[in-house]
């Protein structure tokens, strides 16, 4: 992708056929990681608060690296960034179920999982920034809009869709073949399919422009109240769902099929990632705030019908609908990030948002396994829609955010300023 001009052909045309299944497989060792993780160590070492301490330490990885990654990316491309991080990544997973199944310390299996979070690659934040990227400097004014809104969704299906995949790709595996097949599985499409992501062209998007850091807003603009609630609301959402998996699991250990339990978690996905393409459709008169209301509402709602039910029939409905409401409301939040990117920063505030999903999930995965193993699962699945409430509150603290920035000079935060004033091309 040497070409700068803008034109008026689509997204597609400037990324290639091929990059969408690249980038897919790319994001699924990073959705595999936690629930294969979960798995291999309660299958294994056969404690539920233990296997919610590994994910945490995975979660505790990615938040830290995340950012880093992300500025390094913004400075230096994609590329010299993820190509090496994809071959770590794959490295420390293939090493993981020996540490796992050994006779090593608890201490040693929480560092391993803490450095495989350390080197997530994080495509999915890398797809995202490279989508904002081609829209706002290689596509006709009169598509930038739309295509942008058209993208944040599917790449937020995209995202649903692997963690669809993920955790029933690990069921399927640790249930017909053995506890570490998931996390090799993983290890092998890090080593190929990431490696492959980072090698594409597109992902000389970042650099093609000359961009210098000096043209990077300052690192405090990623401090406004109106991004500090994004990276709120996404980790409330990481909350959401590490206890819904975690509660999950414990429902279905005191039943004696922990491996069902990513086959039933892949169910919440199904009508999240469908949601998450027809958000795409909506007009786009329904503001972007009030989708975060509705949508937090019926997640909410949800959950609630969760912690209430009792049957594997009862939690697997809840599950379904509690789907409906969480693939939309995270094409929101991303949609909301893309606007409101400082200059330059577009790497770095998605890797934020991916960090503090996968970071407050891997510790309310831990939070709920201990509150599972002390009060028992009923407990631990009143979780969920503690954390959906959380999110429904920070949307009410978005409104009053926004309606306080209608009232200055700047405008709404609904429009997408770095769509339409893009930097110069050619």
């Amino acid at each position: 992708m040497t070409a700068t001009a803008v034109d008026d052909r689509s997204l597609i045309s400037h990324t290639g056929l091929w990059y969408f299944p690249i980038a897919f497989l790319a994001r699924l060792p990073f959705a595999m990681m936690v629930v294969g993780v979960l798995t291999l160590v309660v299958s294994v070492r056969g404690s539920v608060a233990l296997g919610g301490l590994t994910s945490a330490a995975v979660g505790i990885g990615t938040v830290i690296a995340g950012p880093l990654v992300g500025d390094a990316v913004d400075r230096l491309g994609q590329r010299r960034v993820l190509v090496p991080l994809g071959l770590v990544n794959g490295a420390l997973l293939i090493a993981f179920p020996f540490v796992a199944s050994s006779n090593l310390v608890d201490g040693m299996l929480l560092t391993a999982a803490f450095l495989i979070g350390l080197s997530a690659p994080q495509a999915a934040a890398m797809s995202r920034s490279r989508m904002m990227t081609i829209i706002r400097d290689r596509l006709s004014p009169h598509r930038r809009i739309r295509t942008f809104s058209r993208s944040m969704a599917y790449e937020s299906a995209a995202d649903e869709t692997a963690f669809v995949i993920g955790p029933v790709v690990v069921g399927i595996l640790a249930s017909f073949i053995a506890p570490w097949v998931p996390i090799a599985a993983a290890a092998v499409l890090s080593l190929v399919f990431v490696t492959a992501f980072a090698l594409h062209p597109t992902a000389r998007v970042s650099t093609s422009h000359g961009e210098s850091v000096a043209e990077m807003a300052p690192a405090r603009d990623l401090l406004r109240a109106p991004v500090l609630v994004l990276v709120a609301a996404t980790f409330a959402v990481g909350m959401f769902f590490g206890s819904t998996l975690t509660s999950l699991t414990a429902f279905m250990s005191e039943r004696n099929d922990v491996d069902a339990a990513s086959l039933m978690y892949g169910v919440m996905g199904i009508g999240s990632a469908v949601l998450a393409l027809a958000v795409a459709v909506l007009p786009t008169r329904f503001a972007l705030r009030w989708r975060w209301m509705l949508f937090a509402g019926v997640l909410a709602a949800s959950a609630l019908g969760f912690a209430l039910s009792d049957s594997v029939g009862g939690v697997t409905l809840m599950l379904a609908v509690m789907g409906l409401g969480v693939g939309p409301t995270l094409v929101t939040l991303y949609s909301l990030a893309g606007q409101r990117s400082p200059v330059g920063r577009s790497a770095t505030i998605m890797t934020v948002l991916g960090s503090a999903v996968a970071l407050s999930q891997s510790l309310s995965a831990a939070v709920t396994g201990a509150v599972a193993e002390a009060f028992g699962a009923r407990t631990a699945m009143v979780l969920p829609f503690l954390a959906a409430g959380v999110v429904v509150g920070l949307g009410v603290l978005n409104l009053v955010i926004e309606r306080r920035a209608r009232r200055t000079p700047v405008g709404s935060l609904e429009v997408p300023r770095a769509l339409e004033c893009p930097r110069p091309v050619g």
